[in-house]
């Protein structure tokens, strides 16, 4: 949990954005939380009464702080692609929570970002198509099963085939990786799918979760990514949906390690490539 704060505190000291761009969520309501969580989910989770191994699936204790903390995390998601869709791209220093279900957390997922940011904008829409590209190296499941019928959805995951969660859901496009890929292969892979998702989908928003677990050196990932492959692969993903005229807005995804700064700093790699696409284009 200490890595959150710590990577707005790295962008500005590296000076990759400045105060005025930085933006503070609100706590995202209940009535927008149920558009993808169940009732007596939420009712449990918000008022503190999940059962020990409810608590176990999901990794953390229960707490008011991580309620509140988690609620935060969803306004965050809401509001970057608020702002994407109003200036075409836009970063959150938090999300990618894609194992939680609509009746429970799971993974270190206790709320749905992405489902929640998705379904808001379907809801206040009614026509508005989202392309989630997960890229966290474990497989979006609660993702792929909230929009297993949901045709103004398209999830697509690329992810490691051997590791959590043991058992994987259909998202709309799955993409199994083997163990040990590097930078340049994993690059293949991305740039196979990528223009032809966006191509054919046509999306008026992407949805991006630029997860750094695939890094060589996470504690949890097994494939082998350099600081420089993720770099690369963010900067494709965003620049091909902003040369699309497509808005994206990021999310951190999964990233994990004992060592905080070195973490912190892997997760603003996004935010470095963002940057850099925000000013070739003058956004």
């Amino acid at each position: 949990m200490r890595k959150f704060p710590k990577i707005l505190q790295i962008l500005l000291k590296d000076n990759v954005i400045s105060d005025n761009q930085v933006w503070a969520p609100t706590l995202v309501s209940e009535k927008l939380l149920g558009l993808v969580h169940t009732e007596d989910y939420l009712s449990k989770f918000i008022n503190g009464k999940t059962d020990e191994k409810e608590q176990k699936r999901t990794g953390f204790l229960w707490s008011q702080g991580i309620v509140q903390r988690c609620r935060y995390e969803v306004g965050g998601t809401l509001l970057a692609a608020e702002l994407a869709l109003n200036r075409g791209l836009a970063c959150s220093t938090a999300g990618g929570t894609h194992h939680a279900f609509p009746s429970y957390g799971s993974g270190f997922c206790l709320l749905n970002d992405l489902a929640v940011a998705a379904r808001s904008l379907i809801a206040g829409s009614g026509k508005k198509k989202v392309l989630i590209v997960d890229l966290d190296v474990h497989q979006g499941d609660g993702t792929a099963y909230i929009f297993k019928n949901e045709p103004n959805v398209f999830t697509f995951s690329a992810h490691s085939g051997k590791n959590f969660p043991l058992r994987k859901e259909n998202s709309d496009l799955d993409i199994s990786i083997e163990d040990g890929v590097e930078d340049k292969e994993y690059h293949s892979i991305v740039q196979t799918h990528i223009p032809w998702l966006l191509d054919t989908f046509r999306p008026d928003l992407v949805l991006y979760d630029a997860g750094v677990d695939p890094h060589w050196d996470d504690e949890l990932g097994r494939l082998r990514l350099t600081d420089q492959g993720l770099y690369h692969r963010d900067l494709y993903v965003i620049k091909m949906a902003i040369g699309r005229g497509i808005p994206i807005a990021t999310v951190i995804g999964g990233g994990y390690s004992r060592d905080i700064d070195k973490l912190a700093l892997r997760h603003s790699i996004v935010h470095r490539a963002a940057t850099k696409v925000w000013n070739e284009y003058g956004l």
